[in-house]
């Protein structure tokens, strides 16, 4: 380095000499660029080795932005997932709260009427008389009597109505508890049909790189094209098959009240476990275990204690008064005198009628909903247990071995046409039966379940 910049200062002392027979003005000292080219290598060192000091320092905040951007992966099991939408869902905090509202309600209901104070002042003033001689006063305290039970009807009206929101809270309980399920298998499902659409697509890549490494007297043109259309529409599949898992995935995320960016790991597997639920016992059991049905009997319940108080409100309620009059040393009247009134609104006009009629009309369409209800959950009952049934055979007979008898058939005709036996013809045809099985079974095996969780839905019961 000394050798290079002294040759670059002499080379500067050439350059200044070759000025100086051309120029007339003095030459500037060769010692000052010398020192200047030292100081600017210098500072060119130190800016390097203060970019690589910070590079570590830099790549160690790249390293903590990334860790904190990597998504949370949660693994969870079916049981796994439903206690955690038991915990966070937030449609399910929405209607407990509706209970605490119902509650409050009730506390309500209980109370009785506050008793009100009056104060009142009398006085003369003729005859010298004046509030301190003449006048008096006289506090009042009166208290309103509800009659004929109405506070009762009350009462019982809102324990009934707390009763119908803890029932709505366990059905709104059994039907996001089927959502979560079902959004958890299609999560599976997805994942399934994405795992047979990749196998396939290696394979179908396979032969074509077979198929193109072949001789030129044994290649077919035509079937390398058919290969390659047929692999396209494998990859056409694989990218509906992620689109179809995000769809699915968010809304089990929904359910779960997730972030958007956490990434499952779901550990319960789709698998056939063929069942045979006993109907009738079903049907017996289901006017009590279903909880939309006991809401609708708590409300007709509460209807019928509303027309009780609607028919009760025909009879006037009673205020009794009690009050001491204190007065001066000259009157008006007799000293402390005591009063007690009696009062109550005479019926004469209003008797309610209006009401008794709007609250006997709310009994009805609260019966008329309840059969409605019942008999829904019956006709429910009957469906999915007989597609239960029919989705149980469809499993069965594709287990039976039309799925291995597609899975074999695939693998012979693949060993043939890599050994030149068939056409690549016969290869497409076993292939699209092996696609058309596969999905099959899966969406059937999907269906099964479905049905058994529907079933049990509709029952408010586990179906074994």
């Amino acid at each position: 380095m000394d050798l290079w910049l002294g040759e670059l200062s002499g080379g500067r002392k050439r350059m200044t000499r070759g000025r100086a027979t051309s120029y007339p003005y003095p030459v500037r000292d060769t010692r000052g660029w010398t020192w200047c080219g030292e100081a600017w290598f210098l500072t060119l060192v130190m800016i390097i080795a203060g970019v690589l000091s910070l590079n570590p320092a830099v790549a160690a905040t790249g390293e903590g932005s990334l860790e904190r951007q990597n998504p949370t992966v949660l693994r969870l099991s079916l049981d796994d997932a439903i206690a955690l939408f038991l915990r966070q869902n937030l449609d399910l905090l929405k209607t407990k709260y509706g209970i605490d509202t119902a509650k409050a309600k009730r506390i309500t209901a209980g109370l009785f009427p506050n008793p009100e104070l009056s104060i009142n002042t009398l006085s003369a003033y003729t005859q010298d008389c004046n509030l301190s001689k003449c006048g008096g006063i006289m506090p009042v305290i009166s208290q309103l009597f509800l009659v004929a039970g109405k506070r009762g009807f009350r009462v019982e009206s809102a324990e009934f109505g707390t009763q119908s929101a803890e029932a709505g809270f366990e059905d709104t309980l059994r039907q996001l508890s089927f959502a979560v399920k079902d959004a958890y298998y299609r999560v599976q499902v997805g994942h399934r049909l994405l795992e047979d659409d990749e196998q396939r697509s290696s394979r179908i890549n396979g032969a074509i790189e077979k198929l193109g490494g072949a001789s030129a007297k044994t290649q077919n043109p035509e079937d390398l094209i058919r290969l390659q259309i047929r692999a396209v529409k494998t990859h056409a599949n694989i990218i509906r098959d992620i689109q179809q898992i995000d769809s699915d995935r968010s809304d089990l995320l929904l359910l779960l009240a997730l972030s958007p960016e956490t990434e499952l790991e779901l550990t319960t597997d789709l698998t056939f476990e063929p069942i045979v639920p006993d109907i009738v016992a079903l049907k017996k059991r289901v006017e009590d275990a279903r909880p939309d049905l006991r809401a609708k009997r708590l409300l007709l319940a509460k209807r019928r204690s509303e027309s009780k108080l609607a028919i009760a409100n025909q009879y006037p309620d009673v205020t009794v008064d009690l009050g001491y009059n204190v007065q001066g040393p000259q009157g008006p009247d007799n000293q402390q005198q005591w009063t007690i009134n009696l009062g109550m609104p005479i019926p004469v006009f209003d008797r309610n009628q209006g009401g008794i009629k709007e609250a006997a009309a709310t009994v009805h369409i609260a019966e008329a909903d309840l059969h409605k209800t019942l008999n829904e959950v019956h006709h429910q009952i009957n469906t999915v247990y007989r597609h239960l049934g029919q989705s149980r055979l469809l499993v069965e007979t594709y287990r039976a071995g039309a799925f291995e008898a597609s899975e074999a058939l695939f693998n012979r005709v693949e060993q043939d046409f890599h050994s030149g036996k068939t056409t690549i013809l016969h290869l497409l045809d076993a292939f699209q039966a092996k696609i058309d099985i596969d999905k099959a079974y899966i969406n059937a095996l999907y269906e099964y379940q479905r049905d058994i969780l529907l079933l049990e839905s509709a029952a408010a019961q586990p179906v074994s």
